[in-house]
């Protein structure tokens, strides 16, 4: 809810404060919230209060003889930090000359002498006006998070990653080129080298905050409630989503934890277009949020920015040890801890990481490419969604591919739409061989397979998707996995030379369950996965069937 503007009148002496404020606050209060200040510093220190809140300040009326300020000298730095706000100075009559002066060297929006009395002829009236011609071009103020940065920090494209994954409302304010950001900067007491900063909604300043650290400014769950839950579920992309929803509607006590963002790989897709009942599409991160506001609302519990260490057993509980070395016991666990993106391996890459090359489609820096060249290197699904999306604000996108067409692995209504799409081009037999920049990206240097012949393109930003690999680097000392890293479940596992020696159970594993009893894989990282939005779904679905079959034992 909006807050009302602010209203500060400012005296050192206490009979004239109290019947200044009594006056504007009996006539001004239903609109407006009138504070008080005994001095020059305090009435600083509210203002940078008020910046910091991100709350409107719509006039400010000070006494002229104080003695640690004059009133002038406030007007002054209040006009810093609040340009559109009226100033008037209270004033004794041998001041007037020097409110005078003032009106032109402060830009003093008015000067009242002293006494106002009666109120109703000598100050309302001037207030009004002033107050109605501050409201004619008052905006209200973003008063959500707000983030202050630097285009080209990774840090910052961090930040902002997490916080619109998270679907948390954020204004960016780019300390370059927003004057806005060091006035906001200025009232934390934080320096440029702090950047990038996070101002929460209650005024809290978080300086180059970590996930878990933004996490808990933002009120979001990242311990436990219980210690022992039915099923907990490792990772919230689409498949953990789904059991936290089965298993949150089905009376299990369901935990889910993610280390990154809700939504895995999917939830960074501008577009999903082939998901059943959403004839128009929707982005993954709606897709994502909807998922888990389904979830909770059905009574799972999340705990958001928190990884998953080591996972061991005791007797038939799962024992999962936390990042920050608490534990959570489980009767059973799914594990779909999905995949994350593979590295492009060329000069460059790992110091413009963040600073215009970007792994998927990052939406949050789509803007800043506005007329433009980028350059997305992959012929997947989501390589094409995300070439779709750059278009809407890119001069040109280019699609590098090593083969021929995008036929082989993207699906024909993205070729077509893609095809239909002016600014897009593709670049078939062609590799990117280096990314060249000195603070960010400048170049993206090609090789034609064909021809050998190699270019240097200026380039706004660099979008990778290349393949993936699964998310178990810590799983496969407990759970069986293929060459690769997948989990092996259900009959692969039981097809594989290994098994024999790991499975005790007097059964065959069911359909999603891993080499551990009670342990199952959903999802990207489980081996034969097919990597679809559908098909994970349905398997986290299935997966708290077997969980049922499983505790029934």
């Amino acid at each position: 809810m909006e807050k009302k503007p602010v209203l500060l009148v400012v005296d050192d002496d206490p009979q004239v404060l109290a019947a200044i404020d009594r006056d504007v606050r009996s006539e001004f209060r239903q609109q407006y919230r009138v504070l008080r200040a005994g001095s020059g510093i305090e009435a600083l220190s509210i203002l940078h209060q008020l910046v910091a809140r991100a709350e409107p300040l719509a006039l400010v009326l000070a006494d002229q003889r104080m003695p640690d300020m004059e009133g002038v000298q406030l007007l002054e730095q209040a006009r810093t930090l609040f340009p559109e706000a009226k100033r008037v100075l209270l004033t004794a009559y041998a001041d007037t000359e020097a409110a005078i002066r003032a009106i032109n060297d402060a830009r003093l929006d008015y000067y009242l002498m002293k006494p106002w009395d009666p109120p109703q002829q000598l100050l309302y009236p001037t207030l009004h006006d002033l107050l109605a011609a501050w409201q004619a071009t008052y905006r209200p103020r973003f008063s959500g998070v707000r983030l202050l940065g630097f285009q080209w920090s990774p840090l910052s494209h961090e930040l902002k990653d997490f916080l619109a994954a998270h679907m948390v409302a954020f204004q960016w304010y780019d300390f370059e080129t927003n004057p806005e950001a060091a006035t906001l900067l200025a009232s934390t007491g934080l320096t440029p080298a702090d950047l990038p900063v996070v101002l929460c909604k209650d005024g809290q300043a978080l300086a180059r905050p970590s996930r878990g650290i933004l996490a808990e400014g933002l009120g979001l769950a990242r311990k436990p409630s219980q210690e022992l839950y039915d099923v907990v579920v490792i990772g919230a992309g689409p498949s953990g989503l789904a059991a936290a929803v089965y298993g949150a509607s089905e009376g299990l006590k369901t935990l889910i934890i993610e280390r990154q963002n809700p939504g895995g790989q999917a939830g960074t897709s501008s577009r999903i277009e082939n998901y059943l009942g959403f004839p128009t599409g929707l982005s993954g991160a709606e897709l994502a949020h909807r998922a888990w506001t389904q979830a909770t609302r059905l009574g799972a519990e999340f705990l958001l920015s928190q990884e998953v260490t080591q996972l061991c057993l005791q007797d038939e509980y799962k024992v999962l040890t936390l990042a920050d070395g608490s534990e959570v016991r489980a009767r059973a666990v799914v594990m779909t801890p999905g995949v994350s993106y593979r590295q492009l391996e060329v000069p460059g890459m790992s110091h413009l990481t963040g600073a215009g090359v970007y792994y998927g489609a990052a939406r949050t820096e789509a803007r800043s490419c506005s007329e433009q060249d980028v350059y997305v290197v992959g012929g997947g699904n989501s390589a094409g969604q995300a070439a779709m999306y750059l278009a809407s604000y890119a001069r040109r996108v280019f699609i590098v591919v090593r083969g021929e067409s995008l036929a082989a692995s993207m699906s024909a209504y993205l070729i077509e739409q893609i095809g239909g799409t002016p600014n897009i081009e593709l670049l078939p037999f062609t590799e990117v061989v280096e990314v060249r920049g000195a603070e960010h990206l400048e170049e993206v240097v090609l090789r034609q397979s064909r021809t050998g012949e190699v270019t240097a393109r200026a380039a706004r930003a660099l979008f990778v998707f290349i393949g993936a690999r699964p998310s178990t680097e810590w799983l496969c000392d407990v759970l069986l996995c293929d060459h690769r890293g997948y989990v092996l479940t259900g009959r692969d596992l039981v097809a594989d030379p290994r098994y024999a020696g790991r499975w005790k159970r007097g059964r065959e594993p069911f359909a999603l369950e891993s080499s551990v009893p009670g342990i199952f894989a959903a999802g990207d990282s489980r081996a034969g996965a097919m990597a679809r939005v559908a098909s994970a779904v349905g398997e986290g679905s299935m997966a708290i069937r077997f969980v049922h079959q499983y505790l029934d034992e």
